[in-house]
């Protein structure tokens, strides 16, 4: 499908403004985002304008029901200077998942990945060319139909927006098993990348790092026993030279990089299984000896390395060291600025001339 998306570019970019070797996390913006509007069962008039302030009504319906979704992705360079995304289709597929779960309509998945190419083209001069760095890209859906009452909004936008990003974590991390709050139960939104969930994660994460710890390590709801995710990320372990990662029962976020490292270890030769997965044996590997690294993966940090788990009053020391990890993320990385070869043809080029 051919979707036709204006252009209105700023006089003035703010980029020349920017030291890529110190970028604030989450607070500094390109100077355009995409817009796109649902009304009458349509979604109408795609864009592309300068940054901004977005009007919206106090009764918009996600203020008070909650009805938003978003997706995170990132854009790289190649050694060519090109544009790259990486799998954006994914992305557009799992916002379409979300939409459901959420009772949301979906969105063009054709006109998401458009909107990315072109919205990158414009911005191509933000994205950093330190290694692990990037252009972070926040799509996002909302109900922006001003109705106080429950039911499905008939009104939506979708947005784009861009942020250059360094390096996440620098540190190997600490975590803090989780076992009062929960960050979802099967049949709830735990699949689904609603706003609400991070929202639910904020006050136990805050606690987890007035302890002491990077992260929460979340554990089911029921028996506080079966790992789910770490923060917004999805957990490897590698026990007696295998790597193990929860399987997806309904409460774990199908994570794209978690995918992707998946394939890339089975690339290398490392046997992976998707199973359920206890604190308590993680525990036992770990007294044992045959634990021997653990990481986190997502699109924010990439590959986060482990080094402790606290259960209470007890430490699960896991490694100092990650060869494996570090050797998943350079894989990565070298993928995503195209320094190795594609084999698994996720990357898409974007051409210069979008701009």
């Amino acid at each position: 499908m051919s979707h036709n998306i204006s252009i209105q570019k700023v006089t003035e970019s703010k980029v020349s403004n920017i030291d890529f070797n110190n970028i604030p996390l989450g607070t500094t913006f390109t100077d355009h985002m995409f817009i796109c509007d649902y009304n009458n069962g349509v979604w109408e008039n795609p864009r592309i304008e300068p940054m901004g302030m977005i009007p919206t009504h106090p009764a918009a319906m996600a203020l008070h029901y909650g009805q938003a979704i978003f997706e995170g992705m990132k854009a790289t360079v190649d050694a060519n200077g090109n544009p790259m995304l990486f799998r954006p289709s994914k992305n557009a597929e799992r916002l379409n998942f979300s939409a459901d779960r959420m009772g949301m309509p979906h969105f063009p998945e054709d006109l998401f990945v458009e909107g990315l190419k072109q919205l990158v083209a414009i911005e191509q001069n933000w994205i950093p060319p330190m290694d692990g760095s990037a252009l972070y890209l926040r799509p996002f859906m909302y109900a922006d139909e001003a109705f106080i009452g429950m039911r499905a909004a008939t009104h939506y936008k979708f947005v784009i927006m861009a942020s250059p990003a360094g390096p996440f974590f620098t540190k190997r991390i600490k975590l803090w098993a989780e076992n009062k709050y929960i960050r979802a139960a099967s049949g709830g939104t735990g699949e689904a990348k609603a706003a609400g969930n991070y929202a639910a994660a904020i006050r136990p994460t805050e606690l987890a790092k007035a302890k002491g710890y990077d992260q929460v390590l979340w554990l089911d709801a029921v028996e506080h026993n079966y790992i789910q995710e770490v923060g917004t990320m999805n957990i490897f372990f590698k026990v007696s030279g295998k790597f193990i990662t929860p399987k997806r029962d309904g409460s774990i976020l199908d994570g794209i990089t978690r995918m992707s490292v998946i394939d890339i270890l089975r690339d290398k030769g490392c046997e992976v299984t998707e199973r359920a997965i206890t604190i308590q044996e993680i525990r036992d590997a770990s007294i044992d000896g045959t634990l021997e690294e653990a990481f986190g993966t997502g699109t924010a940090v990439g590959i986060a390395y482990i080094q402790e788990i606290a259960m209470g009053e007890t430490i699960i020391h896991v490694s100092d060291k990650s060869p494996v990890g570090l050797e998943v993320n350079n894989t990565l990385n070298a993928i995503k600025t195209g320094k190795i070869e594609d084999k698994f043809n996720w990357m898409i080029k974007i051409e210069n001339q979008l701009a």
